[in-house]
């Protein structure tokens, strides 16, 4: 089990995290593109929490439980992200959640606290370090954080007789990442492809199905953007060098951050951009750029003019995922409400209101009872050759996290 040390964050790594809080997926809510969130603020307010090195070492905590009061406390305490569950239309109740409160008598409280991945880290580390229970029964964190998490020791195993739909029913797309083989510790709450969003009538005609198409054609010059998150970016331009994201050397990604600085430098890229390439997209002034799933299905409601491509090479995907931090209180409980959201009926709830891929097999025909458009979108439901042509960017060690995080953002500007 790698052991944590308390670390100052390098210049590029808190660019990167202040990329994220200006205009990453924490920037905006989950569900309207329009509503700004209020995680900006919170987070960076917390950068001095990332970098502080009072915290010590942490103890030998793998794994570490304490008694779990399951049978006598029916409460479970869950944190989430923002407009990651769904509501009622007074949008005061979440109608999954009550169901399961009335099915189990488990009463969950329910808290919309993590607005970005690094700022939720540096709330729960001083505890986690210092095996100390963090008031959290069940947690929902970004594939990269879920690996260091489970790296350091402060989950815990599942068990598994507590998880028989969750076990039956979760994707083959998302069975295998290289941080949890086999799911010991976590359960996706949903994926997150990457895939390239277009403006029919800005392209005027020009065909756009790759990466080198947006790339090497000068009638697109200065009219495509990039995401401003490094896996993302880099993941989506080995794809189209031809490289695997899974496995990847450190040449590869210096091809990568090469093939995209040719570009930069001849101002074939406008820019890279957090969710605000939505407004630049819808208006025309992008014609094309990479951009998260998320975001394409509710643009295209809205506007006949956008669509997306999956690129031959493939395209990039993650996942936010389910974890019992360690000392959790209530772990069985926190495990029948993991296993609840793998039934097809509550999945396809879920599913209908957040508009991401539902990590759970066999909810479709149950979503089509309540929104069939959505059923039969596969940016949340993915057919057979969808799901195989995601790829997920491997684990790094915090030497190449901040290697790669430099050479980002010098490409970037940042």
């Amino acid at each position: 089990m790698e052991q944590y040390e308390p670390d100052q964050l390098s210049p590029a790594r808190l660019a990167a995290v202040r990329r994220g809080l200006r205009n990453g997926r924490a920037s905006l809510s989950r569900r309207s593109l329009l509503r700004a969130s209020t995680g900006g603020a919170l987070a960076l307010g917390g950068l001095g929490t990332l970098s502080a090195c009072g915290i010590p070492a942490a103890k030998n905590t793998a794994g570490v439980s304490s008694e779990d009061h399951s049978a006598k406390e029916k409460r479970i305490n869950f944190s989430n992200w923002t407009e990651y569950m769904d509501v009622d239309d007074s949008e005061k109740r979440h109608p999954t959640l009550d169901t399961f409160a009335e099915r189990t008598g488990i009463k969950v409280k329910y808290t919309e606290d993590i607005n970005d991945n690094v700022e939720f880290f540096g709330k729960l580390k001083p505890q986690l370090a210092a095996g100390q229970d963090t008031g959290r029964d069940l947690i929902c964190v970004t594939d990269w954080l879920a690996a260091r998490l489970i790296r350091f020791g402060w989950v815990q195993k599942l068990d598994a007789s507590n998880l028989p739909h969750a076990y039956a029913n979760l994707s083959q797309q998302f069975r295998t990442p290289d941080w949890d083989p086999g799911r010991a510790y976590s359960y996706p709450w949903t994926g997150i492809p990457t895939v390239i969003a277009y403006n029919k009538k800005a392209l005027d005609g020009v065909e756009v199905t790759s990466l080198s198409d947006m790339l090497d054609n000068p009638k697109l010059k200065g009219r495509i953007a990039f995401l401003s998150e490094m896996r993302d970016s880099i993941g989506m331009t080995l794809l189209d060098l031809g490289k695997d994201p899974a496995k990847f050397t450190d040449d590869d990604f210096d091809a990568a951050i090469a093939r995209l600085q040719k570009a930069v430098d001849k101002g074939q890229i406008r820019r890279f951009t957090g969710n605000d390439y939505t407004s630049d997209l819808t208006k025309g002034d992008l014609a094309a750029c990479v951009a998260w799933a998320g975001d394409v299905v509710q643009l295209k409601a809205d506007s006949p003019d956008i669509d997306f491509v999956i690129p031959d090479s493939g395209y990039m995907i993650s996942s936010d995922n389910l974890l019992v931090p360690n000392k959790a209180r209530h772990k069985a409980n926190a495990e029948r409400l993991i296993d609840y959201y793998y039934e097809p009926r509550p999945a396809a709830q879920l599913a209908a209101y957040i508009n991401y891929v539902c990590p759970v097999d066999g909810v479709k025909a149950e979503l089509a009872k309540i929104d069939k458009s959505a059923a039969d979108n596969p940016l949340i439901i993915p057919d057979a050759a969808m799901a195989g042509a995601s790829h997920a960017f491997r684990s790094l060690s915090a030497k190449e996290e901040t290697a790669y995080e430099e050479k980002f953002a010098k490409l970037t500007g940042a």
